[in-house]
């Protein structure tokens, strides 16, 4: 699979690997975390999700232009991965629960979650684009896409570990201080302090019997507001303890990028040379140059638009996707116990997307080997509209199963065996990820391969940024998923989604003729 690929495609992706493994730890637990920190609701979570979510992938247009100004992409990436630790650090630190100051807390976290970002956008975009130099080579270019799906699948190598350690640490913490796992305990904890004995008398019922539940040593709780208070401080140093371990992971990836640093090329190199060379040709090859350039913008910038919606889609996996896991699925068949800690939780989904890339990336990759061989591969555009299709499917998959469901406010009126009766199979969730993961494949290696190959190379690291501000505009609005969540039935949730990416797939439908025109 590698003997082809440039030598330094392995450590860039093993860096990117260890970078990613502390971000989706973080990303495993985030939105679970802020719910449960700060008993803020799914649609407040939200818009601090998208926010974070949107500016990650906006800064790294920021990254790019900074790498291309300075033309030192290695120091650029160096520097993102040192402020990526620094914000790990800001919200690991174990603060109480509940906060004694909202504001105060709750900017305390943002403000980790901005330097992350920015760290995020210095980092991202630039290791792309310094692959994506890798395949200029002649000798390498036919194995573009191919090198991008590595690339990709050591990405999710990380990914995949990630939520096991972030759940682990959690559970890990509750078990050393007498308390089991419960998704919806944080919840009704928050509602709680804020209600006291006025809660709606089922939400109150729920309580005490999950209460009662989750003590390990069998005493039964005898004052609510001890119980709520010490829970929910004990629940969520355990995720900030699991934030520690992102650190841990974020310095693995810095010694494995110093140690191959002068191994990598640099784009910005790259950039000088060709501007030495464009003295040399004529003034009618400048004309046509810069008319191409232009095409290849527009190209680049009409894949960018399509994408917005599959991003704003696909992302629900670490939002509304998760609200879902916790409230809708039978989670107690998924219980993996260790001894000192259990693998069990909402978040544990989390890393079936990556399992199914790494999986089915070699097959996907097997497949248009072939049919690249009896010269019926489809081209890179088509494939990312063949992607939207997929998604599509996946969420008119879930969509499917989720017609019997009752609304996420009808559960407050039901007792906790009722929920208990209502709850779907984790295999729809692994399924839905399934073909989820599929259409990822389709569409964001192969979307990255496309912008490094159409890019001029003088916007290598731009438009690489472009391509993760596309990403960050379908982030912005990851919102909408939880004002649906909360507000129309689950099944209708889904069909917005599975809308928007057959719009996409017929758009880019429409355009795969004249991109394919000017990727050549």
């Amino acid at each position: 699979m590698f003997s082809k690929h440039p030598k330094g495609l392995i450590a860039a992706a093993l860096a990117n690997m260890g970078e990613r493994f502390g971000f989706y730890i973080m990303m495993a637990i985030l939105t679970l975390f802020i719910s449960a920190k700060f008993g803020l609701s799914e649609t407040t979570t939200g818009y601090i999700y998208s926010a974070f979510y949107a500016s990650i992938y906006i800064l790294a247009l920021v990254g790019g232009i900074i790498a291309d100004k300075t033309k030192n992409f290695k120091g650029t990436i160096l520097a993102g991965l040192i402020m990526m630790a620094v914000g790990y650090l800001i919200i690991a630190i174990p603060t109480p629960t509940p906060v004694p100051s909202l504001g105060l807390y709750l900017g305390l976290t943002c403000l980790g979650l901005a330097v992350i970002a920015f760290g995020n956008g210095l980092f991202k975009g630039n290791l792309q684009a310094l692959v994506g130099q890798m395949y200029d080579n002649p000798k390498y270019s036919s194995m573009r896409d191919s090198g991008f799906q590595i690339f990709y699948m050591f990405i999710n190598i990380g990914g995949f570990f990630a939520p096991w350690i972030a759940i682990g640490v959690r559970n890990w913490f509750l078990k050393a201080n007498g308390y089991d796992y419960d998704a919806t305990l944080p919840e009704l904890c928050h509602q709680y302090l804020a209600e006291g004995s006025n809660m709606a008398p089922q939400a109150l019922e729920n309580l005490n019997t999950l209460a009662n539940k989750v003590v390990l040593d069998g005493t039964q709780v005898s004052d609510m507001t001890t119980f709520v208070n010490s829970y929910l401080d004990v629940f969520n140093r355990g995720f900030h303890y699991a934030f520690m371990a992102a650190i841990v992971a974020m310095g693995i990836s810095l010694v494995i990028y110093l140690m191959n640093k002068s191994k990598f090329p640099d784009p910005g190199k790259k950039v000088k040379a060709d501007k030495t060379e464009k003295v040399t040709v004529s003034k009618e090859e400048i004309q046509m140059s810069a008319t191409e350039i232009r095409q290849r913008i527009y190209a680049l910038f009409a894949v960018f638009g399509v994408v917005i919606f599959f991003w704003m889609s696909f992302h629900q996996n670490g939002y509304s996707l998760t609200y879902f896991a916790r409230d809708y699925v039978n989670l107690s068949v998924i219980n993996i116990d260790l001894g000192f800690t259990q693998i069990k939780g909402a978040e544990i989904f989390q890393c079936v997307n990556p399992f199914f890339v790494v999986t089915l990336t070699p097959i996907i990759m097997w497949f248009f080997g072939r049919m690249s061989q009896k010269g019926k591969e489809p081209s890179t555009p088509m494939k990312i509209a063949i992607g939207m299709g997929i998604a599509m499917l996946a969420f008119i998959f879930l969509m499917v199963f989720s017609f019997t469901l009752p609304s996420k406010d009808a559960l407050s009126t039901m007792t906790a065996e009722q929920i208990d009766a209502i709850r779907v199979t984790p295999w729809i969730m692994i399924g839905m990820y399934f073909i989820l993961t599929v259409a990822e494949l389709f569409i964001s290696p192969l979307g990255l391969s496309f912008v490094s190959k159409v890019a001029p190379p003088h916007l290598q690291g731009l438009m690489q940024g472009c391509w993760l501000a596309a990403t960050a505009v379908g982030n912005s609005l990851l919102f909408i998923g939880g004002i649906l969540y909360t507000t129309v039935p689950i099944w209708a949730c889904w069909l917005v989604f599975a809308g928007a990416t057959a719009a996409s797939m017929i758009v880019m439908l429409s355009m795969v003729k004249w991109l394919e025109r000017v990727a050549k």
